[in-house]
């Protein structure tokens, strides 16, 4: 896994084997974020980082200079390797452990954008999805990013599919 561009780019960071995550690929995460910053400036932003895992994404998001991230995952383990990258790499990550469900039903707060990387055989993408769009967590023109496998499907008119492997991303503007 590395940080692929930023004030951290190129950094490789190896996680422990005992982590029970699937991080996000390189590949499709440089083309991610490349559509990301197609569009948007990542100064004065803030972040949402659901099932965070390894912290992948949220190191990606906080080196390109948003303004905070806030990573949520409910193993103790993921937590404590993402507290620890983001003291080592002096990052502005907050790492909360909880279930992400709940924590979005408690959540007060709005996000530029939130990334949602549940395990693939998740079963409940459209409720999570619900939940952030009914109380309105995003801040207008904002992006809500989920990636699943090809099993996963959304429709409306807001959601664009990207696919790179068998990594998928619903892409949700508002």
């Amino acid at each position: 896994m590395r940080i692929i561009a930023g004030t951290h780019r190129s950094r490789r960071l190896i996680a422990p084997d005992k982590l029970p995550v699937r991080p996000t690929t390189d590949r499709a995460k440089e083309a991610l974020f490349s559509i990301i910053e197609s569009g948007y400036y990542f100064d004065e932003k803030t972040v949402l980082d659901l099932y965070s895992g390894t912290g992948n994404i949220a190191y990606e998001f906080a080196s390109r200079g948003v303004e905070k991230v806030t990573a949520i995952d409910n193993n103790f383990h993921c937590i404590k390797y993402i507290e620890k990258t983001t003291k080592e790499l002096d990052l502005n990550i907050t790492a909360v452990k909880s279930d992400c469900i709940k924590y979005l039903e408690n959540c007060k707060q709005q996000f530029n954008f939130i990334f949602a990387d549940p395990p693939y055989d998740y079963e409940n993408y459209q409720e999570m999805k619900d939940l952030i769009i009914n109380k309105n967590l995003i801040k207008g023109e904002g992006l809500l990013i989920i990636e699943h496998n090809k099993d996963t499907q959304f429709e409306g008119e807001n959601v664009k599919l990207r696919k790179y492997g068998t990594v998928h991303f619903s892409i949700f503007s508002f």
